[in-house]
């Protein structure tokens, strides 16, 4: 059994407290651009540290405690970020189209079925020329704790129509967990 740093608050692995260092390095190389969508962004640290760097930022996450939390903590931080308790694989009904989608850690909890609505909903929340930024566990995670692995080919097969790959490279996923970090893969993908 995995225990946690922090095993009397009973967080989930993704709950940090801070953004995830790949979403920083991502926004200070300029790779995120314009109104932004958070899908699962949990206790909403990315998009609160998106916000901060001035962009126009949605959150949404399918758990409504975790949308509290991050709702009050804009407030605290004096932040205007629209926090949705929402079903990521209904994006259309959104009703709001932006240029970049940030995912850390939706992708690869979701079934192959559910993976194909989710890539469907993506698209209609996201301007042709937009960025779908996904960070996803890797088969290069040997563990047997958490979500499943997701491989570079699925990625790539799953992405053929309607969208440009741009990069796929390794990456460190920060969680509270002892073992801190995973391997991942740091997708970043165009919409055509």
């Amino acid at each position: 059994m995995v225990s946690l740093n922090n095993t009397h608050r009973s967080l989930p692995p993704w709950d940090t407290g801070h953004p995830q260092s790949e979403i920083k390095q991502l926004a200070d190389s300029g790779e995120i651009t314009g109104t932004v969508l958070d899908v699962r962004c949990g206790t909403g640290e990315n998009a609160l540290y998106l916000a901060q760097k001035g962009f126009r930022v949605t959150g949404i996450d399918s758990e409504p405690t975790v949308i509290a939390k991050a709702m009050l903590e804009a407030a605290a931080r004096n932040l205007k970020v629209p926090f949705f308790a929402f079903d990521a694989l209904h994006l259309g009904c959104l009703g709001m189209v932006f240029d970049t989608v940030i995912d850390t850690g939706l992708f690869h909890v979701y079934s192959d079925i559910e993976k194909r609505i989710f890539i469907n909903s993506i698209a209609q929340a996201l301007k042709k020329g937009g960025q779908y930024h996904m960070l996803c566990i890797s088969e290069l995670d040997k563990g047997s704790f958490g979500p499943r692995r997701v491989t570079q080919d699925e990625i790539r097969s799953l992405f053929s129509e309607g969208w440009e790959i741009r990069s796929i490279k390794e990456a460190r996923p920060e969680t509270n967990l002892e073992k801190g970090w995973c391997c991942a893969w740091l997708a970043s993908i165009k919409r055509t």
